[in-house]
């Protein structure tokens, strides 16, 4: 049982996880694909973060191994090669949705209020009279888009209606009943796009999703509006939102997530007075981590003792095996 890379300040329940297997427990911290081929050669099951697991990669494991993801996405693990080689590959996507949702919409609320903005003028020393900074609309004014109707998703439309927000979303996957439920109307995407003065993204990277937010679909966008990503930092064409920013078309971004990460230092994203960017800490809490490693290792142990894995994110072609 292998940790690839982690951000933990312990891996206690990890090792609680390999004794409960009669197993050791193996920790890293790769980057690079020969780093991670050396440290899961052989490897039963792997928990994995951040680190690239490529088909070489996979092909050092044991038959029928398992890997468990830290967190909800998978973008870093090649799923057609795992299928193809009987890897079952797990995510852990209910270990902190409410956390991300929190962060989507302080992004959402600080864009759409100008804080910022205003607290940069009085940094400077300056003072300024809010219409200065107009427009600011009232909540009940304002219609925030939502790109996806996942958990995230819906916690976000959850957090932002008693605020008055009118809320759209587009998912061609949407499960109909809770949207409705939930007060959400679906649209088509040129819609979401053209009638929201805010966007925030809640979807997986994926080829359709691949940099969504382009120049197309920022050009049908009301001027001076504003975009939130929590989500994956591909879904961004980061180029496309500056010259957006510079051009007035966007009022404001709030990014947690870039691709590539860290976003390069000479971005002009980072220097841009209307972006807010965080450095993909939206998952983050203390009560979070704490989940996000009792659920891992508790797919762990499933595999190791060749259960019914919780959240199998793929088809592998051969049977699980246990030690």
């Amino acid at each position: 049982m292998v940790v690839t890379d982690h951000i933990f300040a312990d891996l206690e329940q990890e090792r609680s996880a390999a004794a409960a297997l009669g197993t050791e427990l193996e920790s890293f911290n790769v980057a690079t694909e020969e780093e991670t081929v050396e440290a899961l050669r052989g490897a039963n099951i792997a928990l994995v973060n951040f680190a690239p697991v490529t088909d070489a990669v996979l092909a050092a494991m044991a038959p029928g191994a398992v890997i468990v993801r830290y967190g909800i996405g998978y973008d870093n693990i090649d799923l057609e090669a795992a299928d193809a080689r009987g890897v079952s590959v797990c995510n852990v996507p209910d270990y902190g949705g409410d956390t991300v949702a929190d962060h989507a919409v302080t992004l959402a609320l600080m864009l759409l209020r100008k804080v910022t903005q205003f607290d940069r003028v009085l940094e400077a020393g300056e003072w300024t009279s809010p219409p200065a900074l107009a427009p600011i609309l009232a909540s009940s004014q304002t219609t925030v888009g939502l790109f996806g109707t996942g958990r995230i998703g819906l916690a976000v439309a959850r957090r932002l209606q008693p605020f008055g927000f009118k809320v759209i979303a587009y998912d061609p996957f949407a499960n109909q009943e809770t949207v409705r439920e939930y007060g959400i109307e679906l649209v088509p995407l040129d819609e979401l796009f053209g009638r929201a003065h805010l966007v925030s993204l809640h979807a997986p990277a994926t080829s359709a999703t691949y940099k969504i937010v382009n120049a197309g679909n920022l050009a049908r966008m009301r001027p001076g509006s504003f975009i939130v990503n929590t989500a994956r930092g591909s879904l961004v064409d980061q180029d496309a939102v500056l010259g957006a920013l510079e051009s007035g078309q966007l009022a404001g971004v709030g990014l947690d997530v870039f691709d590539p990460e860290p976003l390069p230092r000479e971005h002009g994203l980072r220097r841009h007075p209307n972006a807010i960017l965080t450095p993909h800490a939206a998952f983050y809490s203390e009560q979070s981590l704490q989940n996000l490693q009792r659920l891992a290792a508790e797919e762990a142990i499933r595999a190791g003792r060749g259960e019914k894995l919780r959240c199998l994110v793929n088809s592998p072609a051969l049977t699980t095996s246990n030690f």
